[in-house]
């Protein structure tokens, strides 16, 4: 990005896209395609309205909604009136919803009518209380969340007590541009621009506060290093409640005036029309969304030829499944990254150029201006080659968590090293092989067992498609390692071949005793593996 000393903030940065790349495509969502120019001045207007809804600086709004434009230009234009974006995971349940915008203290909150069935605003009242006739006009719509102001439903149509967005938008047309600009200029790269709220899959979730230059800096260098370029065109299927979609998306697609094609739900016929239809060009996700794509079996009715750059992230990514995207599809640029909400999201990814193999084993080196560090249970460095716990120190750790001294206490060190409760290892090179997170490894027969490196064997077997490895008890061993495998269409794999092919595969510690075959792994809507339904845990 050119300019980039005056870009400290994300409304900078939008004011300077829609001047930039004025006349490019920025978003398309079905029928509406709106260039930059119109989204800027969409999020002004959205801004405008939070300056009329009495949104100060600082003050907390959130968003519960699936991708689409309206999340786009109501996050944008809170974030332009000041206010810390707060989004919340889509999957949520009306009281888990209710305790994040509780703890946040959330003033404003945008949220979709009905997704996949479910009314969220029923959902919400049944968890904050029912709203009291003309209570809008006390400011209270829901009694049990005290600091939540107002209400906008994203739709045409809202209870008494909220409001529409419609009618939302409209309420700031008395608010001047002068206004909104004036608001813009009180911020700096050092003011908070959000809240990400951890997926909670182990627990309450933890609110991670990141600032604007934190964000412009990270998503910038994600841009750099994964080649995004103007008039790319992004399908974005992350949702955008996770930064793998917020700001490796639409931040992202800002910096280099990429087209936005937000896809609210990932269903894979919808992914191929879109990438088909749209000539999509960028395609990040987790690696079972590119599994299913190339599993698809009407995938060659589809042309996928435009699609040039993969960006994906996990424990386990197949070397197999990198060769297909590159021999199959086509695709030149395949990338593998890791991060957490608590780094902005990112802290190591690999380079244009890496071998297949480097790319599918590893999720690449450290960013520019972060460190790692690898340590033992006492906290000493690791060599080279030895697991450890991961550290990072950077720009990008976070400031903290919002409102919970002990807990960032407990996960950033006085000299600034976060604590990921991830394990990995690091190559000669300086590349990072994620094993497991510290509490999903177990000990078998005195031998520390990491589930991911399991899977990742595991994950050779030509008949398996995606496997999970979580520890059991063992009355001998204390635990040892049982495998939940999805297989491959037609495959006829037993639980006994594949324990026989382990024992000549791992050590045999690391062999399933186990194996429950599951037509599909759960997941939470960033894509990962939820364990603890595995384990029984609901």
């Amino acid at each position: 990005m050119s300019d980039r000393d005056t870009i400290d903030t994300i409304p900078d940065l939008v004011r300077w896209s829609a001047e930039r790349y004025a006349d490019t495509e920025a978003v398309v969502e079905g029928r509406t395609r709106i260039t930059y120019a119109e989204l800027g001045a969409r999020v002004e207007r959205a801004a405008a309205a939070c300056l009329a809804s009495g949104v100060q600086v600082g003050d907390r709004v959130a968003v519960w909604a699936p991708n689409s434009l309206d999340w786009i230009t109501a996050a944008l234009g809170a974030v332009t009136a000041g206010a810390v974006l707060v989004p919340l995971n889509t999957r949520f349940k009306g009281t888990e919803a209710a305790d994040v915008l509780r703890r946040s203290g959330a003033r404003l909150l945008f949220v979709t009518g009905t997704f996949l069935g479910t009314s969220y605003v029923a959902s919400l009242r049944r968890a904050a209380g029912e709203g009291v006739p003309g209570s809008s006009d006390a400011g209270v719509p829901l009694p049990a969340l005290p600091d939540l102001r107002e209400v906008v439903v994203l739709s045409e149509d809202a209870p008494p007590d909220f409001r529409t967005w419609k009618d939302f938008l409209a309420s700031g047309e008395g608010v001047s541009a002068a206004e909104v600009e004036g608001r813009r200029g009180e911020l700096d790269g050092s003011a908070v621009s959000d809240i990400v709220y951890t997926s909670g899959t182990t627990g309450r979730p933890k609110g991670a506060v990141i600032t604007h230059g934190q964000t412009l800096r990270a998503y910038g260098i994600w841009a750099d290093l994964a080649g995004l370029r103007t008039g790319d065109r992004y399908l974005i299927v992350n949702p955008f409640f996770h930064t793998f979609g917020y700001k490796a998306g639409v931040i992202a697609c800002l910096t280099r005036g990429a087209t936005m094609i937000p896809q609210p739900v990932f269903n894979v016929e919808t992914a191929l029309a879109n990438i088909a239809s749209e000539r999509v060009s960028v395609l990040p996700g987790p690696p079972t969304l590119h599994q299913s794509l190339l599993d698809h079996p009407s995938r060659d009715a589809y042309d996928l030829s435009a699609l040039r750059l993969v960006v994906t992230g996990a424990a386990v990514v197949p070397l197999r499944l990198v060769e297909r995207l590159r021999a199959e599809l086509g695709v030149d640029t395949v990338l593998t990254a890791y991060g957490l909400s608590e780094a902005s999201g990112i802290v190591t990814m690999c380079r244009r150029g890496d071998s297949p193999s480097v790319i599918a084993s590893t999720s690449g080196r450290a960013i520019p201006g972060t460190e790692i560090r690898l340590v033992d249970a006492t906290g000493t460095p690791v060599g080279s080659g030895e697991p450890g716990e991961i550290l990072v120190r950077g720009f990008n750790v976070m400031r903290g968590y919002y409102d919970d001294a002990a807990a960032t206490a407990g996960t950033i060190s006085p000299d600034g090293w976060l604590r990921t409760g991830d394990v990995g290892v690091l190559d000669e090179a300086g590349n990072l092989r994620i094993t497991d997170r510290i509490k999903d490894m177990f000990i078998v027969g005195g031998f520390n067992a990491y589930p991911a490196e399991i899977e990742q064997s595991l994950a050779l077997h030509p008949d398996v498609r995606e496997v999970a490895v979580i520890g059991v008890p063992d009355p001998r061993l204390g635990e040892v390692a049982k495998a939940f495998v999805a297989r491959r269409p037609g495959s006829t794999l037993t639980s006994d071949d594949l324990i026989a092919w382990s024992r000549r595969e791992m050590a045999n510690y690391k062999v399933p005793r186990t194996v429950e075959f599951v037509p599909e792994l759960p997941r939470n809507a960033s894509g990962k593996v939820v364990k603890g339904v595995l384990r029984g845990g609901g």
